[in-house]
């Protein structure tokens, strides 16, 4: 009994630690038009982020419930044995976490819980333990469905905003008034981020407490104090570890215009709030990358740099697979050496976690060791610094010269 309670503290230790590194690896994308158009100065932007971190967390449970009581039966698993799959499965998704920040590959901190989820699972219980219906329903259909739904919202509202202040202000770029509106939508992603992502690690460590009879299988939701601790260590991960990539994200959409950042940044929140609602577990990042791609092609004159959107679609498919493997590698010590597992896996953990953070000190950060998904997505569409007159324009250009011309 006392090795099975150190092992789900070791889960729940862990699991916290997974929800930090979501707070500094994902949450500063919704920071990063408001810091780019200069609506948001970064210190402000990352603290406001923070707080609403926090409260989002408060505001739904439905997705935890998709991880607690959907992904994985319950019914079919051992006590014994699935607090070692779930401590292995968390190796998975905190390495591979680390090792894309270090790097800077894309990648979604979500799927990479999920992959150490299910790969684990599959190694040290069986396919027959994973609900492949949830699976596709709230894991894999999201994820396909959530960034061209946020992109072609972002178009929709970046050309109706655009076509609105065009004839108040005549300008073909800035709207530099947006910029006000943008520190209202930033905080409505972070919000948004909030009740989505917290939830995750919520479901996480309910599963662990489910597992072993600390909580009724009968009752999915998660306990306040689980709901607390996920909320605030999310929120002090997005404050205390944001810097390195909220600095690459202010640096990479230097092309993003105060309209498209406002556009963007609903539709973003409003995809994300709504799959919360549903109990769909999304990837942020994807969301606000469909997002941002999706306000660039509502700029006239742009065009889709294919390369770059290939480069970002390679890391959305690589990661929950990625992250499996590692999962079902540490599930794999769990599996041969018994309880011993465990702490082999704990050990290693902890040498790959300081290995990767040691490593980044050594390293200035720059874009080309600490990329965002969403920082190159803004360079994903070409849009001319100087946009070719509107049709308006062009008529009233047409109607000058023939009075010149009468003249």
């Amino acid at each position: 009994m006392e090795s099975a309670a150190l092992v789900i503290v070791l889960v729940i230790a862990l699991a916290l630690f997974f929800d930090f590194t979501n707070g500094f690896h994902d949450t500063a994308n919704a920071m990063a038009t408001p810091i780019a158009t200069g609506a948001l100065k970064p210190k402000v932007a990352v603290l406001l982020a923070a707080g609403l971190n926090l409260v989002g967390a408060f505001l739904s449970t439905e997705v935890a419930k998709t991880i607690s009581g959907g992904m994985i039966r319950e019914d079919q698993l051992s006590p014994d044995i699935f607090p070692p799959i779930i401590f292995a499965g968390l190796i998975g998704a905190i390495t591979w976490n680390m090792l894309t920040w270090l790097l800077g590959l894309p990648s979604s901190s979500s799927h990479a819980l999920f992959g150490g989820l299910i790969g684990a699972t599959l190694v040290g219980v069986g396919a027959a333990a994973i609900d492949t219906g949830v699976v596709l329903s709230k894991v894999i259909l999201p994820a396909l469905i959530a960034p061209l739904t946020a992109g072609l919202i972002a178009f929709t509202v970046t050309k109706i905003a655009y076509g609105i202040t065009r004839r108040y202000d005549m300008k073909a770029d800035g709207r530099d008034g947006f910029r006000w509106g943008q520190i209202f939508t930033s905080s409505l992603v972070a919000l948004a981020h909030g009740t989505n992502d917290a939830q995750k690690t919520m479901g996480v460590i309910t599963l662990a407490l489910i597992t072993v009879g600390w909580q009724s299988s009968s009752e999915t939701d998660p306990q306040l104090w689980v709901i607390f601790a996920c909320a605030f260590t999310i929120a002090l991960g997005t404050y205390m570890g944001g810097w390195r990539i909220i600095r690459t994200l202010g640096k990479g959409l230097t092309d993003v215009k105060p309209a498209q950042g406002f556009s963007a940044e609903t539709s973003t929140a409003a995809t994300i709030l709504a799959s919360s609602a549903l109990g769909f577990a999304l990837s942020t990042t994807q969301v606000a990358s469909g997002s941002v791609i999706g306000s660039g092609l509502g700029r006239r004159g742009s065009t889709v740099r294919w390369n770059t959107v290939g480069r970002i679609m390679i890391g959305w498919v690589l990661t929950l697979p990625a992250a499996g493997a590692v999962g079902a590698a540490a599930a794999l010590i769990v599996v041969w050496l018994g309880g011993w597992g465990v702490a082999v896996d704990a050990v290693i953990a902890v040498v790959i976690i300081l290995g990767l953070f040691l490593r980044s000190r050594r390293d200035e950060v720059t874009s080309a060791n600490a990329m965002s998904e969403v920082a190159d997505s803004g360079a994903a569409v070409k849009v001319p610094r100087k946009p070719g007159p509107t049709r308006r324009q062009r008529r009233l250009e047409r109607a000058q010269a023939g009075r010149d011309d009468r003249a």
